[in-house]
């Protein structure tokens, strides 16, 4: 991935402005993780204060998942076309708008619109790298890049604190959403006073179609999952959903072969060790979210039920969620140190381990607070440390000009698990209700067991699907993307900002 030095700028004005511009980019990398992580401790919190089901309101999370996963790409191209300023504009007064709905809402429906409005915010991640490049001089870019992208890291520890401190009184949860619209709109104006005009392309074609198809699908996959239990297993609605599913991801592949410049191309597919890095993507995507989520709801569990801790929301956030959520500013940049010294597909085989023996070590010990703080730890510093060397991997499979769509499709991938184990969770905790409320002890096990066997699907699929000569460490990968783009969380998104082919 060759950085770009076109409309590379050298006055002393735009070297003064760079801290600045900087800062404001981190800011917007922040918010994304932020409204992504925000809800997660309070879910139970939401679903009381709106009268729903733990199935229901998990799709708080799974809706947002879903946003990101469609309008990611379709929103880069159309900053690409139009101008990144201008798009990133309109996604943070889309975020301010979404903040706003669910802030005054009370119906679980807007919510959910709500949620999806915030979840065009994955896009600021991908402009931002695009702005940087088309802004700075070549000598402060990687450096630049690096500081935003690891902004990313930082911002859903952020968002989990924020959420524990403005709830700590156990307030109404609608205050997180206030705090969401003041920040969105202090990002308005800190943007508009910042970020340069960029020239828009006016060229390329934006797979309107495709993204609506593939978002079509993936709702009907997701919404039976959540809601299997309540409809039936046997149920018209369940198979209803899972036919059209399959039907509509159908149409979708016939769309993508005969459009001129498609979300994803279908080609790309046929690599095998391509199809290996993104479904070990897709397991590595669903098992840091299930982490989260099991974790939160575990430790809000009564104490008197001999299995949870009582947690508080302020506690769940800033005890039990930080350090899983920070630990990647240390594990991505050790996932880079090993892409370089070993092999890619050796570096993701040693993440997806430690992923199961993080799962497995929460299955058997859950009875102290630090087994669940030590088992967060593992998962998800294996989960950025396998992060880091998915990009590198996928452009040792591809040609250069192929290197921005290759790891698009990757980050599709990776928001699709994220959303598939959100659902899930949510369908296996409430499976089973007891009359206090809470999911059973079994129930927990039952996930942290699913946990492990994506871990080791995840192993095999890189054992069996990927060369041992994989290595992801031509010059591109290894001082390249592993040097801009390890330090974040969030990384996978920034190589949508790479020119595409017209």
């Amino acid at each position: 991935m060759a950085l770009s030095t076109r409309h590379t700028p050298t006055t002393s004005a735009i070297e003064t402005a760079r801290p600045v511009l900087v800062l404001v980019l981190s800011m917007l990398a922040m918010v994304t993780a932020l409204l992504q992580t925000m809800v997660v401790p309070v879910l139970h919190q939401i679903g009381d204060a709106l009268n729903v089901s733990a199935s229901a309101v998990g799709w708080a999370v799974t809706v947002n998942l879903l946003a990101a996963a469609v309008f990611t790409p379709i929103l880069s191209k159309v900053g690409d076309i139009h101008g990144r300023r201008r798009v990133l504009i309109g996604i943070l007064v889309t975020v301010a708008a979404g903040s706003l709905l669910a802030a005054v809402t009370s119906s679980l429906a807007m919510l959910l619109i709500a949620r999806a409005m915030q979840g065009v915010s994955f896009g600021l991640f991908p402009l931002s790298i695009g702005i940087l490049r088309a802004s700075l001089p070549a000598h402060r870019l990687s450096s630049s890049m690096a500081i935003v992208s690891g902004a990313i890291g930082v911002g859903g520890g952020v968002g989990l604190v924020l959420t524990g401190l403005v709830l700590r009184d156990g307030g109404d949860y609608r205050r997180m959403f206030w705090l969401a619209l003041v920040v969105a709109l202090v990002l308005v104006v800190c943007a508009l006073g910042t970020v340069p005009a960029d020239d828009p392309h006016r060229h390329g074609r934006v797979d309107w179609i495709g993204g609506l198809l593939l978002g079509l699908s993936l709702v009907l996959l997701l919404l039976p999952l959540s809601q299997g239990h309540e409809w039936g297993w046997r149920s018209t609605a369940t198979i209803g959903s899972f036919a059209g599913s399959v039907a509509t991801f159908v149409l979708w592949g016939i769309v993508e072969r005969h459009v001129r410049e498609p979300l994803v191309p279908l080609e790309m597919l046929r690599n095998r060790a391509l199809m290996a890095t993104h479904a070990a993507g897709m397991f590595i995507g669903f098992g840091m979210f299930t982490t989260f989520l099991v974790i939160s709801a575990f430790v809000q569990v009564p104490r008197e039920l001999g299995y949870g801790f009582s947690a508080s929301v302020l506690q769940t956030s800033c005890i039990y969620l930080v350090p899983a959520a920070t630990i990647g500013i240390i594990t991505a940049p050790l996932g880079g140190y090993l892409l370089e010294r070993l092999s890619g597909r050796t570096t993701l085989i040693i993440a997806s381990t430690l992923g199961l023996v993080g799962f497995a070590q929460m299955a058997v010990l859950h009875s102290q607070s630090w087994h669940l703080i030590l088992g967060g730890v593992i998962t998800n510093g294996a989960f950025s440390m396998g992060y880091a060397a998915l990009p590198a991997l996928v452009v040792a499979e591809v040609r250069p000009e192929e290197t921005a769509i290759a790891n698009g499709v990757n980050s599709i991938a990776r928001s699709i698990g994220s959303a598939l184990g959100s659902a899930l969770v949510i369908t296996l905790l409430s499976s089973r209700i007891l009359a206090n409320g809470h999911s059973p002890e079994s129930s927990f096990i039952t996930v942290f067991i699913v946990g492990s066997i994506a871990m080791l699907t995840s192993i095999l699929i890189v054992v069996l699907g990927m060369r041992p000569s994989t290595n992801g460490t031509d010059p591109r990968s290894a001082e390249e993307i592993e040097r801009e783009h390890a330090l974040s969380l969030g990384a996978e998104w920034a190589i949508f900002t790479e020119d595409r082919p017209s």
